[in-house]
């Protein structure tokens, strides 16, 4: 990327988190969708690779019923960022109540919790995950747990869009830790350290960002997810949580599924194919909400990835 690209992508991103909530919420909302259909419309590479994902999901999907999932799921894409665009300036108490009562299975969350346990939640690239995290925050807040939890960020270009991304989440209190290959002692002792201090640590599960990731089968065929949440579980003691943020018409919902038990670093290879069986359960739910542009499956990681 250009200094100049890098400069239009940051100021792009800036000028969304600055007037976009000034926007009426209808407008804004009617803007993205169109958006989203003029990329369906176009079909880039972005839109064919999730259309080759998706149609990993619905394998048995008629043509017509995979151009209308890609749809869907372009628009959930928008979506998301509209709202992250206008998530800073909602009130975070009445995010929680919105999300509260669709949020299913959390009672392992809240034994681990009683008991002085760590937990260590994985999600995939879906529904809007920030709004899952101020559900968490402002739980956790209610049981006198501050700060809330720790997330890792990708290292961005540019700079300085990275530390927007940092700074956008740190406001709806999230610890942020960078991931980076400088840093991953750093982020290592950071996030088992939240968990040995029966903490919390969010982390995205569903595509091998480092290249050390676990060879599975998901959804049928060989992928590679990352080994990261089963590690920490089985380094720490912490609960291994798969949850799957996605959308209600009018809010966000979280189902989680059950613990994913991980005894020892042994039992990593076992533990990861277990959360990518259950992720691969709650994404069929609901396919439409998984936003995943980049390829995760090993016939397809040889192919560049495209940017989201």
């Amino acid at each position: 990327m250009t200094g100049l690209a890098a400069g239009m992508v940051d100021a792009g991103y800036a000028a969304g988190w600055r007037f976009l909530r000034a926007v009426p919420a209808s407008v804004a909302d009617a803007a993205f969708r169109f958006g989203a259909d003029l990329a369906v419309r176009r079909a880039g590479p972005g839109v064919e690779r999730l259309r080759a994902n998706l149609g990993r999901v619905v394998p048995d999907a008629e043509p017509a019923v995979l151009d209308a999932l890609v749809r869907a799921g372009l628009r959930s894409y928008a979506r998301y960022w509209c709202e992250a665009f206008r998530l800073p300036a909602l009130d975070p108490v009445r995010v929680h109540a919105r999300m509260e009562p669709h949020v299913h299975g959390a009672g392992p969350l809240y034994d681990a919790l009683a008991a002085g346990r760590g937990v260590v939640f994985a999600l995939p690239h879906s529904g809007n995950w920030d709004a899952a995290g101020v559900w968490l925050v402002e739980t956790l807040r209610r049981l006198g747990r501050e700060p809330a939890f720790t997330t890792v960020v990708e290292r961005l270009r540019p700079e300085s869009l990275y530390r927007r991304f940092v700074a956008y989440r740190e406001s709806l209190g999230f610890e942020v830790v960078p991931a980076d290959d400088g840093n991953a002692v750093g982020m290592h002792r950071a996030l088992t350290r939240r968990l040995r201090a029966g903490g919390v640590v969010c982390l995205v599960a569903d595509r091998d960002f480092g290249g050390s990731g676990v060879d599975v089968s998901f959804f049928g065929e060989p992928a590679r997810l990352p080994g990261g949440p089963a590690r920490l579980a089985a380094l720490t003691g912490a609960v291994l949580l798969p949850a799957y943020p996605r959308f209600t018409p009018d809010g966000w919902a979280l189902p989680i599924a059950p613990p994913v038990p991980v005894a020892t670093r042994a039992g990593v290879p076992t533990a990861t194919q277990a959360l990518a069986d259950a992720l691969a359960g709650l994404i069929s739910a609901a396919p439409a909400d998984w936003h995943m542009l980049q390829p995760v499956w090993t016939a397809d990681r040889a192919a560049r990835p495209v940017a989201a």
